[in-house]
């Protein structure tokens, strides 16, 4: 029976949490002003963005905002504190009917979007653009916004007209002043960013790399509390190397962000391999030209080949190892946060997939990246892969078997191993007595002592993958 005491401390620890969710709300995010690989609160508080793109609720418009409270509520329970949402997509696009007109009614929505996201303590990165072509025939409908064509009323010819045309410049940034006067200084708000996978428009990047540089410069101008970004199309093939690079030392671009999909059909070899292996690459490509900006792979997920629709063993995965190898891979190769996954209705939601962002946020709760000055290092083993964050307070470690992966689960049905008996060498850390020693049994949501003798790591049975996390203060 309860007793009004423990009603009471029931109490007690809502308003704590709404408290604290209410004081976040009030903050921004910015790049870290203790180390520019990582993100941080305008208080200077860590911030380790924990989310996926939630790109449009794709449901009759009377309930929409029902369905992504009904997600966003899911998110938070489960230590999710980070969205991507794309303003152009029907469900919240404004301007719809004719170029420069805004809907008033269906900016409504997105204002309850923020209300809601920020109850929720959820920050938003807003995507003012996705269409590809304006003219022709469309091949992909979702993808062309034929309102900019002079035709019919719009400032365009052509998308080089688009982008590099002085009338349809003026007018992107009318846009941007709209939204200015109705969400300027809104702590929501985690960033804008420009477009969805700009170099995927149908014109060339004379065009709208010159634009991308204006634009970046404009969103700083008016949201000057706000991030700014870009993005590009998923790194699958060579050619995309030297555009990404451009794009991540790109002057006004805050965050150096990546797409990159498991995806058979792609042209670079590491698309089709394990998922914490073709995420961990993409992260540290990014981070080997030297950005000084942090880190995101901001989409992911599987795709079939060439991305001609979502992954069709996606209905195999209700344990969610894609979603696992996501969210921890990027992190502990050096990226500022969990790895941003896409398809969040026919797989995240459809496969109750709620809870592993839960595990992600147990796994780096209290940690602050800022202070620890990460080096991201892997250490050799001959059955596990072994991602380890050396920090001056915390050694992190993220141990993946290397036998299991979404061949072996998905595709030929093996069952994943129970791994007894597995030992890490602690040599490469150089750690010398440390101040407690945890596990943290993932897939069982359950922590408890590590037992470290003569430099070596003693890991509980397991399956899959477990953390390792050592306090050295």
């Amino acid at each position: 029976m309860k007793t009004k005491s423990h009603s009471l401390g029931i109490c007690i620890v809502l308003c704590l949490l709404s408290y604290q969710y209410l004081i976040a709300a009030d903050e921004y995010v910015r790049v870290s002003q203790r180390d520019f690989r990582y993100l941080e609160l305008s208080d200077g508080k860590p911030y380790i963005p924990i989310g996926l793109n939630l790109i449009h609720p794709d449901t009759r418009p009377d309930d929409g905002l029902a369905r992504m409270e009904e997600w966003l509520k899911k998110l938070s329970s489960n230590g999710g504190n980070y969205i991507r949402v794309w303003l152009s997509s029907d469900f919240w696009d404004v301007e719809h009917t004719k170029c420069g007109v805004y809907d008033e009614e269906k900016a409504k929505r997105t204002d309850e979007l923020l209300n809601i996201s920020k109850r929720y303590g959820i920050k938003v990165k807003l995507t003012l653009e996705h269409f590809r072509t304006i003219d022709g025939e469309p091949r992909q409908k979702w993808a062309h916004k034929p309102i900019h064509h002079i035709s019919m009323g719009g400032t365009a010819t052509n998308l080089a007209d688009f982008f590099a045309g002085e009338k349809s410049r003026e007018q992107f940034k009318r846009k941007l002043n709209w939204y200015k006067s109705r969400y300027g200084d809104n702590p929501t708000i985690y960033g804008w960013e420009l477009w969805n996978e700009i170099n995927a428009v149908a014109t060339r990047d004379v065009y709208y790399i010159p634009w991308t540089e204006i634009m970046l410069a404009e969103l700083h101008r008016l949201f000057p509390k706000n991030m700014a970004m870009q993005s590009l199309g998923s790194f699958d093939r060579e050619g995309s190397r030297n555009l990404y690079r451009r794009m991540c030392l790109m002057q006004g671009n805050d965050i150096a962000q990546v797409h990159r999909y498991l995806d058979l059909g792609a042209e670079l070899e590491i698309c089709h391999k394990a998922v914490d292996e073709l995420a961990a690459d993409a992260v540290r490509e990014l981070i080997s030209y030297n950005p000084k900006r942090p880190v995101i792979l901001a989409e992911s997920g599987a795709v079939e080949p060439r991305h001609s629709g979502p992954f069709k063993l996606y209905g195999k995965d209700k344990a969610g190892i894609i979603l696992h190898d996501i969210l921890f891979a990027p992190f502990f190769s050096g990226s500022a946060g969990a790895g941003q996954i896409w398809h969040w209705d026919v797989y995240v939601d459809r496969n109750n997939l709620w809870h592993h962002f839960k595990k992600f946020a147990e796994s780096v709760k209290g940690l602050d990246p800022s202070a620890e000055q990460f080096e991201s290092l892997m250490i050799p083993h001959p059955r596990l892969k072994v991602y380890c964050l050396k920090g001056k307070n915390t050694i992190l470690i993220w141990c993946r078997d290397s036998q299991n992966n979404w061949m072996t689960e998905l595709r030929d049905e093996i069952p994943p191993e129970t791994l007894r008996n597995q030992t890490i060498s602690l040599d490469p850390l150089s750690i010398r007595n440390p101040i407690k020693s945890q596990y943290y049994d993932l897939w069982n949501d359950k922590w408890g002592d590590l037992r470290i003798e003569d430099n070596k790591a003693n890991l509980p049975e397991f399956s899959r993958s477990i953390i390792i996390r050592i306090s050295l203060k």
